[in-house]
């Protein structure tokens, strides 16, 4: 026989009605991804909120409903992508260093809303980049990687920092080769860049991405077109490396000049490489983990912050690959 669950009941007084539609989302939704996370259900009465479930679910849900409240009182929007990072925050014990996540902006995006970190793991990121010469972001999709990288290299470029940014990833993928693809060097390379453009556009706004291109402030080439090169005084990206050879990765990395950073990102779980050929990304890990002013950051299916569900899939192909193994 299965053990009735005692059903528990809190109330949470909204004091500012502007605020709780902030707290509250387009048509609720925050409130939904707080039920489903909490499996809780909360109601909404005038300036008050009920909120029923298991006793421990609902301390869970007012903790985080209050820790919502106090960023929105202090003048901070928050949108879906918070909420999932609160709700994983509080399944990991550290909902208490939520808040702190909020402190540092990191630049206003095209649109002049605030960028910030969304979760520890990107907080650790962008530390890393900040105090080293050559960062490592691995992980799922989702996490955030890409947009982030791009994000600090066009802080460093307004900065003054760099002169130049540099982006750039291995464009033989999914068996593909672009000499066999139609078009000039720029249509060929594009569909592959698009994650990259799409941040530059979120960022910079299209015009003036176009703008930093024609001028050649920002660079966006296959890899094979770093070869013989020395980047100083720049902002360098290396995305999706983990479908790069050892080659590939060893003459990249030592493209690094005087006064610049690279970033190098990836996802293991997503080697398109040919046959047996072992991804210099992996090779990476173990050759350079060591090495001074070179920093690792590993991203896990709880540093995601797209729609929930991509951190279930994320984790049931993780479950599903080791089974195989």
């Amino acid at each position: 026989m299965t053990e009735k669950v005692e059903q528990s009941k809190e109330s949470i007084q909204i004091k500012n009605p502007q605020n709780a539609i902030n707290l509250f989302g387009v048509n609720d939704s925050n409130l939904h991804l707080i039920e489903e996370g909490l499996n809780v259900e909360i109601h909404a009465f005038g300036d008050r909120l009920d909120i029923t479930g298991a006793e421990d679910n609902v301390k869970h849900a007012v903790n985080l409903l209050n820790k919502f409240m106090e960023l929105i009182n202090s003048g901070i929007s928050l949108g879906s992508a918070d909420i999932v990072s609160g709700l994983k925050m509080d399944e990991r014990g550290t909902l208490d260093y939520f808040g702190d996540l909020y402190k540092d902006e990191l630049i206003k995006d095209f649109s002049g809303k605030p960028v910030r970190v969304r979760n520890f793991g990107q907080r650790q990121y962008v530390n890393a980049i900040n105090h080293n010469d050559i960062t490592f972001g691995i992980g799922p999709a989702g996490t955030g990687k890409t947009y982030l990288a791009v994000v600090m290299a066009v802080a460093a470029l307004k900065q003054g920092k760099v002169q130049r940014i540099i982006l750039t990833r291995p464009a033989v993928e999914a068996g593909e080769s672009l000499g066999f693809l139609p078009g000039d060097l720029k249509e060929k390379v594009d569909p592959y860049m698009r994650p990259i453009y799409d941040a530059l556009y979120a960022i910079l706004g299209s015009d003036h991405t176009s703008r930093l291109l024609e001028r050649g402030v920002i660079e966006v080439a296959p890899l094979a077109y770093m070869r013989g090169r020395t980047l100083d005084e720049a902002f360098v990206i290396l995305d999706e490396a983990q479908n790069t050879t050892r080659e590939q990765m060893k003459m990249f990395l030592t493209r690094l000049g005087f006064d610049s950073k690279m970033i190098v990102n990836g996802d293991i779980s997503q080697i398109d490489l040919p046959g047996h050929t072992r991804s210099g990304l992996i090779q990476a890990q173990s050759v350079l983990k060591n090495l001074p002013h070179i920093e690792f950051v590993d991203f896990t299916s709880a540093d995601v912050v797209r729609h929930p569900v991509v951190a279930e899939i994320i984790d049931a192909y993780e479950d599903s690959d080791k089974k195989e193994k």
